[in-house]
């Protein structure tokens, strides 16, 4: 089956790279916001602009990471990546013990992990394309989603049980030496890597900064998915505080309760990651991805209908199993496209230029929907959300284009 496809032992520390650093930020999901409101007591307001801060900041920070590393060896870069995250993050308990821990210091940890996160992406997109043969890159995705979506299901749950024995530094801690074992396995995977080699000025030149953005929307294909991603995955994100407020205050949820009906239909991920190649196979690459891409986008709206007890926990669970789901499929396929379409010198820089718009539309998203929410109604506010993500499919590319950039696979 190609989903069982044997992808070699380089591949495999990779993914064992990718496995460990998933399920540590897994079990530190939530970490700071928890430290904000019982370590420094802070309000919401300070809550709030820590979560969008770091996540605009960081992106910001980012820009010129996507000409840095397009132009460097990709392992070395995720290696640098993971340790900066590490010590980042490891600032936090030490500064808790010695008892100067700090709200500024959380905002400045925050931003500086949300910067390395999309340093690290645009690197591994670029290594992996160059380390699998171009055959293998949807089954190689396919299993990068499958463990996304277990260590969503399992990570939270264990690290809202660890927050409740240890205290929420602890989680912290877990987060921080995944990046530690993220770079050792890195490092473990050996080979030789070419230097990328940069024609005409040795410098960055301040072209390079806008070069992602530039070819993304030059693009034919890339261009309509680009903004078809910002858009579901800012509307989607957008929506969660507000179903917290909803489910945790208006509707009287148990924290067990919010946690279970969001942690079970992550199996959805693990059944979507396993058909994607299976579906590819079948009916064809673009064909999966329109389809799955559309119907992704029809299951939010049920959020809005949610009620109190056993009816309301089984609406959630029906209408995030098939929305996970349906990203399962559409993700692993969207990020072999993207790499299928994207010229091999050029990977770094879009998928740099992708994740930080991705990241500034979900900030500036959930900035808004939360003042809708207090002029509409947090149900309303939702359910607008919902209408809106109806109409998301219309920007999905109705052509398949050729793949650009095939790329040469590295040295063993």
């Amino acid at each position: 089956m190609a989903g069982r496809r044997a992808l070699g032992r380089r591949f495999g520390w990779l993914w064992a790279a990718f496995a460990v650093s998933s399920y540590g930020t897994g079990l530190g999901f939530g970490a700071f916001p928890l430290i904000a409101v019982l370590v420094l007591h802070s309000g919401p307001a300070q809550v709030a602009a820590l979560a969008a801060t770091g996540r605009v900041v960081g992106a910001l920070v980012a820009v010129p990471l996507g000409p840095w590393v397009e132009f460097r060896r990709k392992r070395p870069v995720m290696i640098a990546m993971d340790l900066a995250r590490f010590g980042a993050l490891m600032t936090v308990p030490l500064a808790f013990l010695l008892g100067r821990l700090g709200f500024a210091q959380l905002l400045v940890v925050s931003v500086v992990v949300a910067a390395a996160d999309i340093g690290f992406r645009a690197a591994s997109g670029a290594y992996l394309k160059a380390l699998v043969a171009p055959r293998d890159l949807l089954v190689a995705n396919g299993r990068f989603e499958a463990t996304t979506w277990t260590a969503t299901m399992v990570g939270p749950p264990l690290g809202g049980a660890a927050i409740g024995l240890f205290g929420p530094v602890v989680t912290v801690v877990a987060d921080a030496v995944s990046h530690l074992l993220s770079a050792l396995g890195l490092r473990a995977i050996g080979g030789g890597e070419p230097r990328p080699v940069r024609t005409g000025a040795s410098g960055p030149r301040a072209g390079e900064l806008v070069e992602g953005w530039r070819g993304v929307l030059a693009h034919p294909v890339l261009r309509p998915l680009f903004f078809n991603a910002i858009v579901v995955n800012g509307l989607i994100m957008a929506s969660g505080p507000l179903l917290a407020v909803l489910l945790l205050d208006g509707l009287g949820y148990a924290p067990w309760q919010y946690g279970l009906v969001f942690a079970l239909p992550c199996v959805g991920g693990l059944v979507g990651s396993r058909l994607a190649p299976r579906l590819v196979a079948r009916f064809g690459q673009h064909r999966v991805m329109l389809t799955s891409g559309a119907l992704r986008a029809c299951w939010p709206l049920g959020l809005a209908f949610v009620q109190p007890g056993a009816a309301g926990m089984v609406l959630i669970m029906a209408v995030q199993f098939g929305l996970v789901t349906c990203c399962g499929v559409f993700n692993p396929v969207l990020a072999t496209y993207r790499l299928d379409h994207t010229d091999t010198d050029r990977v770094a820089r879009t998928l740099s230029a992708w994740s930080i718009s991705s990241s500034l539309a979900i900030a500036a998203m959930t900035a808004g929907w939360g003042l809708l929410a207090a002029v509409t109604g947090t149900r309303t506010a939702i359910a607008i959300a919902g209408v809106l993500l109806l109409a998301t499919p219309l920007l999905l590319p109705r052509r398949a284009g050729a793949p650009r950039g095939e790329p040469s696979v590295l040295a063993g």
